[in-house]
């Protein structure tokens, strides 16, 4: 897929009004933002867009509204806090339509590096259907479009996909070019060894994601609840550790394609197993050995096992490209999250170009402390798996090619 877009910095908005996407769904709690990465995130393509003397209309959706105007999900404590972050005024247009009489009356108003933000798109019931009559009315206020919302970038809305089919210049701002360069060539064109490393709970979530990879990877390392469907498939008593039966003919299959391909396919050899999840934090535990008949019939296993982690470690370190997606254990119990901070660890003290595809693996790199020492962490859930499935996502085909 064609992944050469054009950007911020392949485009001129002097004296143009230029609608930007943004991300700004933050959690709100009282009306205050009690986690403003996004926002800080967004800042510099609002400020190159600034400096280059464009008027620049921010939008973006909060929450789930569901077409109807919640003012608990108004933007406007985003538009308070932007204005503080930027240094300066970021006019709210308040409108239960969004391009409505407000909106219209600030982008007319505007002077050359002035700012607006529109309220929540998903006040609008079209914006979720990709309705072109809203699509016309978001782009009958600019000249020009950037799309900087990689976590809507799987969904075809009005505000990021409608509205480039009624603008002449669209282009993606500097965090969609980030996960493009990053996730999307990581996969398409990777510095080799490339290792993958997939966790989560269930294989059924990965189907796509596990094919694509083992196409794409020389190590697919598989952890969390999702190894014990491929442990049975061996032929391995999981006890009453979570298993997907009607993926273990899905689970042979790619054991076989890895197989065909030549690609090492790493499992567990090890797992810590508990009594029951969720397990009080102080449950016993114990490790057991993968093997046809070591986990005991009434356990269930709940991370790798200490063999496993240090396995997966040595598969890191001679990587050059890693890509990790998914926990490889219950990671919200301290005891639980052992093999999880095993594999955090390794990605932080390699010098690989090391990608984290969003979601808990995100959470769980940032709570250990680790954020810093990865090359890329995605900041789409889904829109990140998509990208790994190597399926083309709306809101990047959207943007004008270079």
């Amino acid at each position: 897929m064609g992944l050469n877009k054009k950007s911020v910095d392949d485009i001129n908005v002097k004296g143009k009004k230029v609608l930007v996407r943004c991300d700004f769904n933050v959690p709100l709690k009282d009306g205050k933002i009690t986690d403003e990465n996004r926002l800080v995130a967004a800042l510099p393509t609002i400020k190159k867009l600034i400096a280059d003397g464009g008027k620049v209309i921010l939008c973006s959706h909060l929450g789930k509204p569901k077409g109807e105007p919640k003012p608990e999900m108004s933007l406007a404590p985003v538009a308070k806090r932007l204005s503080e972050l930027l240094g300066q005024e970021v006019k709210f247009a308040p409108d239960n339509e969004v391009v409505g009489p407000n909106a219209k009356a600030a982008v007319e108003a505007m002077k050359d590096g002035e700012v607006v933000l529109l309220e929540n798109t998903r006040y609008r019931a079209e914006e979720t259907k990709n309705g072109e009559a809203f699509s016309k009315e978001l782009a009958s206020l600019c000249d020009v479009f950037v799309n900087d919302a990689f976590g809507t970038a799987h969904r075809a809305h009005c505000s990021n996909v409608g509205v480039t089919q009624f603008v002449d210049t669209c282009a993606v701002g500097y965090l969609m070019q980030k996960e493009i360069d990053f996730l999307g060539n990581a996969v398409n064109n990777p510095t080799r060894p490339f290792v993958a490393i997939l966790g989560g709970a269930k294989v059924a979530d990965k189907l796509n994601v596990i094919s694509n990879l083992l196409e794409k990877c020389d190590t697919l390392i598989i952890g969390g609840g999702m190894a014990f469907t491929f442990l049975k498939a061996k032929g391995y008593e999981v006890g009453t550790s979570l298993v997907d039966d009607t993926k273990i003919d899905y689970c042979k299959e790619m054991m076989e394609k890895a197989e065909k391909l030549g690609k090492k396919l790493l499992l567990p050899i090890d797992t810590v197993a508990g009594d029951s999840f969720p397990s009080p934090i102080d449950a016993e535990i114990e490790v057991v050995a993968v093997a046809a008949d070591a986990m005991p019939s009434d356990k269930m296993g709940l991370d790798i096992g200490p063999k496993t982690a240090e396995l997966y470690a040595e598969a890191v370190k001679s990587a050059k490209t890693v890509v990790w997606n998914g926990p490889m254990g219950v990671f919200e119990n301290p005891v639980l999250a052992k093999g999880t901070i095993a594999v955090a660890k390794s990605l932080a003290e390699t010098d690989a170009i090391t990608i984290i595809g969003g979601g808990d693996s995100a959470a769980a790199v940032n709570q250990l402390g680790y954020g810093d020492k990865m090359t890329h962490i995605s900041t789409g859930g889904g829109a990140s798996l998509e990208f790994l499935e190597g399926k083309e996502l709306p809101g990047v085909a959207a943007a004008d090619d270079k």
